[in-house]
């Protein structure tokens, strides 16, 4: 997986795609093009209320634009993926939206841009954005200890890992390590930026840790107490390891405790209905209470013979019990792009304010320094390259396989250095996505956003042609 789909960890050999829709120009081409070369069919979908604009008045080219199209087909026809919406906009105006391949390989239901999403660890942006509002409302500082909201994660204790273990992502070893006590509380800073040590990507499990299974029976706020008996990975702050599922959820509590509303309640009000993002909640899935759920796009997972298999994750079908903020969130495209635009405006859309411009240029700086440009997995140091932190010792992240040209923000990735990340999208470029696929990429220089949606598959190399496709159509800064 190259550095250009920055969008998830690499621990988590989750590897995003972003795919774009044609204007209203480049439609009928598209189509024509599609038909002429057996691609499998992809509807332009349902209209929508996107803010539209003709590509050259925003700097692209609608002929280069036209491109992605059999790109993405390229990728659909080798059953890698099986359908996608996409948006591409520029100072707030929509060049690029369009439907295409499959909602539904087993029906042949064409996709269509209503159709919806599980953001899998897309929503983290989401739980990011709302710890802003909080901080902005001076109801919580980021440099807070956890315990000061909820009084479990106190006197944390940290693994000591065998130090040839480090980086690595085998099976949880039976037995226990021994432990040590933090050095330092976890703090909401730690939590935002994946540097606290909770349950992450960068050493074996814990026997300890909770099994996510749990989450069909025990409630978030029950959780606590599970992931606070879990011993940190590595002492506050020193090291990069993607907490895929504790960390982002304790922040969905830490909502839920200083205001006093479940999190899906705070998100709509303060976030959702603001912006006019109707189509986004929890527990919308087929078959579910939600009738909306006819709408998701079914997802599907990659067989080791290469074959997409439907795939339903636990984290959508849980709502009734455990409401995920990192996991759980289901949207359509359209919608998803609303709180992109959010974020790109500096904070305000559809008249109003979410975030101030010094929160959004926050969540978008790096935070982390060099720890995720060389955290890796499967990254090997020699025996005696150790470091030690309060008495357990760890192995510095290895520049081997690590995430060179990007940094960490909160609860984005960040493109520093394009050179060395080696993608076209420019310095300063930042988004998350998750196992999904479901992606979002937000240039500051360009004014440009990317709202990326697919169902599922092997979509690394369709985000990464995504990427260069759709910025090598800009023609005018």
């Amino acid at each position: 997986m190259k550095a250009s789909t920055f969008c998830c960890p690499r621990s988590l050999k989750v590897e995003v795609m972003c795919f774009l829709t044609l204007t209203v120009g480049v439609i009928t081409f598209g189509l024509m093009a599609q038909a002429l070369s057996g691609a499998k069919p992809g509807p332009a979908g349902t209209s929508s209320s996107l803010p539209m604009a003709k590509p050259e008045d925003e700097g692209f080219s609608s002929e280069r634009l036209a491109k992605i199209h059999d790109v993405m087909k390229k990728h659909i026809d080798k059953d890698e993926i099986a359908g996608l919406v996409m948006i591409i906009s520029r100072n707030g105006k929509v060049v690029y939206d369009e439907a295409q391949g499959y909602a539904n390989l087993e029906t042949k239901k064409p996709m269509a841009k209503d159709n919806m999403f599980g953001l899998a660890s897309g929503s983290k942006m989401i739980v990011a954005a709302a710890i802003l509002t909080l901080v902005e409302d001076g109801k919580i500082h980021l440099s807070d200890p956890l315990s000061m909201y909820i009084p479990e994660f106190k006197n944390e204790q940290v693994r000591v890992i065998p130090p040839e273990l480090l980086g690595r992502t085998t099976p949880a070893s039976k037995v226990p390590e021994p432990t040590v006590p933090a050095y330092r509380e976890i703090t909401i800073r730690d939590l935002l930026t994946h540097t606290s040590g909770m349950m992450g990507f960068g050493a074996p499990p814990s026997p300890i840790q909770p099994d996510s299974q749990l989450i069909l029976s025990t409630s978030l706020k029950d959780f606590m107490g599970l992931f606070a008996k879990t011993p940190l990975e590595f002492q506050p702050g020193t090291r990069w390891a993607y907490s895929n599922w504790a960390g982002f959820d304790i922040l969905g509590r830490v909502v839920e405790v200083i205001i006093g509303k479940t999190y899906p309640e705070y998100v709509k009000e303060r976030i959702f209905d603001p912006l006019g993002m109707k189509d986004i909640g929890w527990g919308i899935v087929p078959g579910g209470d939600d009738p909306r759920g006819v709408r998701v796009a079914q997802r599907y997972q990659a067989t080791p013979q290469g074959e997409l298999k439907a795939y339903n994750s636990v984290w959508s079908t849980s709502y009734k019990f455990y409401i995920s903020a990192c996991c759980g969130a289901t949207t359509t495209a359209e919608d998803y792009w609303k709180f992109a635009q959010m974020l790109a405006n500096d904070g305000e859309f559809n008249g109003h304010r979410i975030l101030s411009p010094l929160s959004v240029e926050l969540m978008r700086t790096n935070h982390v320094g060099n720890l995720y440009a060389t955290a890796g997995p499967q990254t090997v140091m020699p025996a005696n390259a150790t470091i030690t932190v309060g008495g357990a010792q760890y192995a510095p992240a290895g520049p081997e396989r690590g995430n060179p040209g990007f940094g960490f923000g909160f609860g984005v990735t960040v493109v520093m250095d394009r050179g060395v990340a080696d993608t076209l999208l420019p310095n300063g470029t930042y988004g998350f996505a998750g196992a999904s696929g479901c992606r979002l990429s937000i240039s500051p220089k360009e004014n440009i956003v990317f709202a990326f949606m697919v169902n599922g598959g092997r979509f690394s190399y369709a985000t990464q042609d995504f990427e260069t496709v759709a910025m090598q159509a800009v023609i005018k800064d």
